[in-house]
């Protein structure tokens, strides 16, 4: 298939442009940049730095997608931003490189959907299946798990995880991580679990029974929260969704858990 290129539109010399690729008017192309086949930039969407964009992802106007991170201590070293297949990019979405301090790379998967004014901070990884509703943010280095919902103007802490599954309620301020199929509500306060997302994948009633077990046990148990997380480990050994969330809770270093709330 052929590439196509609207005459209004800048493409440097370098870019590196796979079959079936279309760039509507207005946009701008980096000479370092690699766009997969099928992509297709609709109008006003500038592309930056060493960005490569997977396979049929689309994207919408005035989106920019590998400029400078929001980072006082970048100095234009040539860093990454890696997208990957089949995601839909709306207006105004913006995409960072990553740093040198960082990770050296931005990476975001494949089959997400990024609202308008939706933001991925610098030296972020963002998993498969993720959707960031209009003006979601997550800030620098934050993890993004598959299959994590952000709620229209939630904001991620810098450094933050937020585990598989998750469900982030709109505006919701995020400083803690977040466990894997953890739900928060709008006030950024865990708020159980995110039950709908965990039967649209086809977990079982007797795993979401666990699973809500584990939560009072972890959240409103009895005694120091380390004892209740090692007695929680040994008795659902065998329960891959327990073992997620025993493996990300004990994996915590940068931000504290998200809890629920005093009330």
């Amino acid at each position: 298939m052929a590439v196509t290129i609207h005459p209004t539109s800048l493409v440097e010399k370098g870019a590196e442009l796979a079959d079936g690729v279309e760039i509507g008017p207005f946009c701008v192309v980096s000479a370092r940049a690699k766009l997969g086949e099928n992509v297709k930039l609709v109008s006003h969407v500038s592309v930056a730095g060493s960005t490569t964009i997977g396979s049929r992802t689309q994207v919408f106007p005035f989106a920019a997608l590998g400029h400078p991170p929001q980072d006082t201590k970048y100095k234009g070293e040539d860093t990454q931003l890696i997208i990957g297949s089949d995601n839909l990019i709306r207006e105004g979405a913006t995409f960072h490189l990553g740093t040198t301090q960082g990770r050296g790379k931005t990476v975001v998967g494949s089959r997400g959907f990024f609202m308008n004014g939706s933001h991925v901070g610098h030296d972020n990884i963002v998993g498969n299946n993720v959707i960031y509703a209009t003006h979601a943010v997550s800030g620098g280095l934050a993890t993004i798990d598959d299959f994590v919902i952000l709620g229209g103007n939630s904001a991620i802490h810098q450094l933050g995880r937020i585990g598989m599954g998750a469900f982030i309620g709109g505006c919701a301020p995020v400083v803690g991580d977040v466990i894997p199929f953890g739900m928060v509500d709008n006030h950024g306060n865990l708020n159980g679990l995110n039950i709908v997302g965990l039967k649209r994948r086809g977990a079982t009633r007797e795993t979401i029974h666990t699973l809500r077990a584990v939560y009072r046990e972890l959240f409103h148990g009895e005694g120091f929260f380390e004892d209740r997380l090692e007695a929680v480990a040994e008795i659902h050994a065998a329960i891959p969704e327990v073992v997620r969330i025993v493996d990300f809770i004990r994996a915590g270093e940068k931000r504290p858990l998200c809890t629920p709330g005093a009330g």
